[in-house]
């Protein structure tokens, strides 16, 4: 990838939609994308699915050749990823009118981790009944790592709560945009206050600052943390790779210089140590776990790091099948990570699961690639307004299932990235790890 000023350009750079027609075509497809180390964006566990790759410049041509020996079809979904990424930082001028938010965050452009951080701070000093903003730890190039509590009780930690996290893939910016939405029609919307009357919320909009910060000044495409690694010069860890259970298994790598990589061990980013802390020490109170993520409009249910389904899985189920049907624009396929598209070890929700929170969730956010990562700035409102109904379902769930809150219960949190649960160690498999398996 050429390099101007230190920017990393995806001039050129296509998206394809392949097409395969068996189990065959599929592993024939595979084999192109790690013989000539092209990027797999997207990939579900049926063969005739399609997959989302992107393809370089340089290889178009071999792989156009390539697909047609087999007569495996193909859609150019976006044809210069450069200008997708252009068009996405394109501002929408706010319609013109006399009041003036007290803050730069809107919904109909994406914002920089300042932005972010700003609003986050205005929230707290604003409603200080209301709000609580907390700096659980540093990330690895020392940018503080906030969780913004909402809560209307005099009592705090006595009642259930939900956790929601965004930007744990630095690419992915529909989901802080997401994030912070819901914060924001939690604390400002007064219509949204029966969300508050049992429930408390816990949300943390960038889990991955650095990665999200580098994503808006030097390479769009990012995904992983920005750590240093001694044994290679590659740089960053998969931080949906490093929780700390079932670490190191199938769908994640050992290569430093993948998009999957694993890190060194369980909780080797300070990001995801810092964060697992904070969930651990709320434990007693959080009694759902969403992650944000995209694309693909899914609603993800552990586990991930194989087929396998949890006895309360038809529980888990059906919860979510009843937040999916508030979803009106954007339809969403519901179902088991690893059954519905790849195995992937490591994942914030699967750990989440196994430290006792039963209701568990990933979602893939729209949209189903189209636009791919560079969602266009226009979807943001309309993405946030239709998955925000779904939350009345799950707050109604957690005020009715899990009562009031022992508030002396604790947990010790990890001190070290070793200090780890029983079953954190690899799940190894003789196969050979798929490269780049990236939503």
């Amino acid at each position: 990838m050429a390099e101007e000023n230190g920017v990393v350009s995806y001039a050129g750079f296509q998206v394809w939609k392949i097409k395969p027609s068996s189990e065959g075509d599929q592993q024939f497809i595979l084999d192109i994308i790690d013989s000539y180390e092209l990027e797999l964006w997207s990939k579900r566990r049926m063969a005739r699915d399609p997959m989302d790759v992107k393809v370089p410049p340089r290889s178009q041509t071999k792989l156009k050749s390539k697909l047609a020996e087999r007569k495996i079809s193909y859609v150019v979904v976006i044809s210069d990823l450069q200008t997708a990424i252009d068009n996405q930082k394109t501002k929408v001028n706010r319609i013109i009118s006399n009041w003036k938010p007290a803050y730069d965050m809107d919904w109909i452009s994406y914002h920089t981790l300042n932005d972010i951080y700003a609003f986050l701070t205005y929230l707290n000093t604003t409603y200080p009944k209301l709000v609580q903003l907390t700096n659980i730890g540093s990330s690895y190039e020392k940018r503080p790592l906030y969780v913004l509590r909402i809560s209307n009780s005099s009592s705090a930690g006595t009642r259930p709560a939900i956790w929601i996290d965004g930007g744990i893939h630095a690419r992915e910016w529909i989901s802080p945009a997401v994030a912070t939405y819901i914060i924001q029609q939690l604390v400002e919307v007064p219509a949204n206050a029966k969300l508050l009357s049992n429930v408390d919320w816990y949300i943390m909009p960038v889990v991955n600052p650095d990665g999200y910060e580098y994503t808006h000044t030097k390479d769009r495409m990012w995904r992983k943390t920005r750590s240093v690694s001694s044994t290679s010069s590659c740089r960053g860890a998969d931080p949906n790779r490093n929780f700390g259970y079932k670490w190191g298994g199938l769908g994640a790598s050992t290569n430093p210089c993948d998009d999957t990589y694993r890190g060194t061990t369980a909780f080797s980013e300070p990001e995801t140590l810092a964060t697992s802390n904070f969930i651990m020490g709320k434990s007693s109170q959080i009694k759902l776990y969403l992650t944000l993520h995209s694309y693909g409009q899914f609603g993800l249910l552990p586990y991930g790091y194989d087929v396998v389904y949890p006895s309360d899985y038809n529980d888990v189920l059906a919860l979510v099948n009843n937040a999916a049907s508030r979803f009106v624009n954007y339809r969403y396929t519901v179902g088991n990570t690893a059954a519905l598209l790849y195995a992937a070890s490591g994942g914030s929700a699967d750990w989440a699961k196994s430290i006792g929170i039963k209701y568990s969730y990933t979602f893939e956010l729209p949209d189903r690639g189209t636009n791919a990562f560079t969602l266009p700035a226009s979807e943001i409102l309309p993405v946030c307004q239709d998955f925000f109904p779904a939350l009345d379902v799950f707050a109604t769930k957690v005020a009715t299932c899990c009562g009031a809150v022992n508030s002396t219960t604790t947990v010790k949190p990890l001190t070290t990235a070793r200090q780890l649960l029983d079953d954190q160690q690899p799940n190894l498999d003789p196969r050979p790890q798929l490269r780049n398996v990236l939503t």
